[in-house]
């Protein structure tokens, strides 16, 4: 057994099933979620493939350590650094949400070393959405908006709740499509992990998170083939318009999939996700 690996310092929770050959596949969490969101695609790939799953650093069981810059650019390093020390050769990403920015961020940068990135619902800001508000209410609502976020007094009050279990299956439900995957094994992978020490502190940097670099820049440095793999239904992201950024700015030989699914269709509809993702991962060969 291998020993546990770090980064920066930091233990960091990853899981590893390698006994199959091919290109090996890295699994990548969102925001507030961890290696368990895979439960459902795990078994499955592994049949075909090594797949290696990981906690960002401050989520899940990875470390939760004060006074790291948290957000797109420690985590892009982060996914950097287990692909060139932990697996060693070309890996494909597979990411959701905030994962997928990560995946996309570091398979940009690995170059060579990317097999392949799947996004499922990625988030990340476009060129066009980090314009500067315009106009003086515009600017007045963004300044007091922020200046409110910024109490820790109000950022505790939000964590707190947040953490409860009913918010978690609220927002679940929210936004899963089909809730028949929604239930209380999932909601407490999400809330255990905010009982850390630690993880108010990771909360409270989501309010500072910087923008990171564009999706339509890093679709520019992506040298390797790119799999969309969309909930279409997906209330967080509007992801119908956000379908239609990504057809812009994404590598002409994108191949996508939309699944009547929310934000998170690797949970919600796993056997669909995963089948579609063994047939794309069989064309890279």
């Amino acid at each position: 057994m291998k020993e546990p690996w770090s980064f920066r310092g930091h233990p960091i929770h990853s899981l590893e099933r390698t006994s199959s050959a091919g290109i090996p596949v890295l699994l990548v969490h969102g925001f507030g979620a961890s290696t368990y969101h895979w439960r459902f695609n795990i078994p499955a790939l592994e049949q075909h493939h090594p797949v290696h799953a990981i906690d960002l650093l401050g989520f899940g069981a990875s470390a939760k350590p004060a006074g790291e810059a948290y957000g797109g650019e420690l985590w892009r390093d982060q996914l950097c650094a287990y692909v060139h020390e932990r697996i060693a050769e070309p890996t494909v990403l597979v990411g959701n949400s905030l994962g997928g920015y990560a995946a996309l961020a570091a398979g940009a940068a690995l170059k060579e070393q990317c097999a392949g990135v799947v996004l499922l619902n990625a988030a990340g800001p476009f060129s066009s959405e980090q314009k500067p508000a315009q106009g003086l209410a515009a600017i007045a609502r963004q300044t007091i908006a922020g200046a409110l976020l910024q109490s820790p007094v109000l950022q505790r009050l939000i964590f707190e709740n947040l953490r409860r279990r009913a918010t978690i299956r609220r927002t679940l439900n929210q936004v899963y499509v089909d809730k028949t995957n929604v239930d209380e094994a999932l909601v407490e992978a999400i809330r255990a992990p905010s009982l850390d020490p630690g993880a108010f502190g990771v909360f409270r940097t989501v309010f500072d998170f910087p923008k990171g670099e564009p999706l339509d820049h890093l679709f520019a440095q992506l040298q390797a083939p790119l799999l969309l793999l969309w909930g279409i239904r997906d209330p967080w992201i509007n992801a119908v318009g956000r379908r239609a950024l990504f057809q812009s700015h994404a590598p002409a030989a994108t191949t996508e999939v939309v699944l009547e699914a929310g934000h998170c269709p690797h949970d919600e509809q796993p056997a669909v996700v995963n089948a579609e993702l063994l047939q794309w991962l069989s064309t890279l060969a």
